[in-house]
């Protein structure tokens, strides 16, 4: 049976960097197998003006300051960076955390980053076509690269898009991030197993990753916890718990906890 991993996505808004180094360093401790940090620039909940910090500025401390966590984006938005400097970038901080890094990337959706930016928006279309190509040169960069990445970079896709992210995923994703709840998970495995069909790719090469969500709920938290055996049973690998600001990790405890019991059983 897989190894069922727990990690957590921080979300940088609202919140100090102090605070955030605290609490990637107690999901260490706690014992967390993943940290991400979301690709924005500005908050997406509470006072839109709200404080908020950069991604990859964020996951070099973030791989200075651990030691054991993989660590990455979830996901870093492909049209923010030229797609060969992001591949740099993302060496870089493989790294400084000797090789932990897993990178994540997506197409983009949120209108606001580009617009403030100054990045051009496009469609829907056009920037998933984009996340195809940058998944290329990002890999093609990565081998080019001296020194290149302590290993290979596992690339991780987030999205699930049933025409074209989920065919996307199938060609060049070694992971692959989605939501709950599990019926909805159920059906994007479906469709992905499907593509992997049409790709020559075995479905069970790709790490299912889900984002779970409490909203700030202890009964959401807890609803989502008595399904980890539902979400196992439809695929699921490794669950990342998206916690903000004022950054309670107790969900990850009991999250944790809960994978260890369910990895000592044999299930």
């Amino acid at each position: 049976m897989a190894h069922i991993k727990v990690g957590v996505s921080l979300y940088p808004q609202h919140c100090s960097v102090e605070e955030l180094r605290g609490a990637w360093t107690e999901a260490e401790q706690i014992g967390a197998d993943s940290c991400w940090i979301w690709d924005h620039f500005f908050p997406l909940t509470g006072d839109p003006r709200g404080r908020h910090f950069e991604c990859w500025s964020l996951l070099a401390c973030m791989a200075a300051d651990t030691n054991r966590v993989s660590l990455g984006p979830l996901v870093s938005c492909v049209s923010y960076r030229n797609p060969d400097l992001l591949a740099d970038i993302a060496r870089t901080v493989d790294h400084i955390s000797k090789g932990r890094l897993a990178l994540g990337l997506g197409a983009g959706w949120f209108k606001k980053d580009y617009d403030e930016y100054g990045y051009e928006f496009g469609t829907a279309a056009e920037r998933i076509d984009f996340l195809e190509s940058a998944c290329q040169r990002i890999r093609s960069r990565l081998e080019k690269l001296n020194p290149t990445p302590l290993g290979r970079v596992p690339i991780l896709i987030g999205g699930s898009g049933e025409k074209k992210t989920l065919r996307i995923v199938a060609r060049y994703a070694d992971a692959w991030n989605t939501f709950g709840p599990v019926d909805n998970f159920k059906r994007k495995v479906e469709v992905l197993e499907r593509w992997c069909d049409r790709e020559g790719r075995d479905l069970a090469e790709i790490e299912k990753t889900v984002l779970i969500q409490g909203f700030g709920s202890q009964e959401s938290w807890d609803r989502e916890l008595k399904s980890m055996d539902s979400y196992v049973e439809a695929g699921v690998d490794h669950f990342i718990l998206g916690i903000g600001h004022p950054f309670d990790l107790g969900p990850l405890r009991d999250f944790v906890d809960a994978a260890r019991g369910f990895n000592s059983s044999g299930k």
